[in-house]
């Protein structure tokens, strides 16, 4: 029997969830591997082993290892969802999932992963330039979701799993969706997903607010 894939993950770490739903949407056997951050588990010569760049997450499957939230998004969903479901294989497709793989690797990450970093980790960051940042992406994402069910094609791909996570946990950076319906109803539709799995909620940001 193949070993369950290892899933090394921050629990609060969104690009981790990404890799950790992707697991669980494709119904794959998995082990979840807790990294501590806060003790600098991350910075130790045998986990650069693994990422020489010290980040989360990481996978390890049956021998083959792999850095990169995205990269493991797209690796997971060629190698084991062979109807082609959540990484389609036209060229136009592709190129459309390819667009919000970048936004969640840069204006995504700038915006409400970053604010969250302010706010959970305590992070030196411009938290205002990232809250600006955040509005811009979710208005993105907005007017998309506007006549489209999920970002590209007729159903969910790798795109809405690596915009999830992060948009998803915006309030606790401080971004309210309260003026993006398309967006909560997005999410909600991937909530109801079989095998959705939720990230750890911190009462940070607006749910710090909510709970005062």
């Amino acid at each position: 029997m193949t070993a369950p894939i290892r899933l090394y993950r921050h629990p609060l770490s969104g690009h981790a969830h990404r890799a950790q739903l992707m697991l669980s949407l494709l119904d794959l056997p998995h082990t979840l591997v807790d990294v501590d951050l806060a003790a600098g588990a991350h910075k130790q010569p045998e986990y650069l082993a693994k990422n020489p760049m010290g980040q989360v997450p990481v996978i390890e499957d049956a021998g083959f290892t792999l850095a990169d939230s995205n990269a493991i998004l797209v690796y997971l969903a060629s190698r084991y969802d062979p109807e082609g479901r959540w990484y389609p294989d036209p060229p136009r497709l592709r190129g459309e999932i390819q667009r919000w793989l970048s936004l969640a690797a840069g204006e995504l990450k700038a915006g409400p992963a970053d604010a969250r970093l302010v706010t959970v980790f305590g992070a030196r960051l411009d938290h205002e330039r990232a809250l600006a940042t955040g509005h811009r992406v979710l208005a993105v994402v907005e007017d998309r979701l506007a006549d489209h069910r999920a970002l590209v094609g007729a159903g969910f791909t790798v795109a809405d799993v690596a915009l999830y996570s992060y948009i998803a946990h915006a309030p606790e950076g401080g971004i309210s969706l309260d003026g993006y319906p398309h967006i909560r109803r997005w999410l909600a539709a991937i909530e109801r997903l079989p095998g959705f799995v939720p990230m750890r909620r911190t009462a940070a940001g607006l749910f710090a607010e909510a709970a005062s």
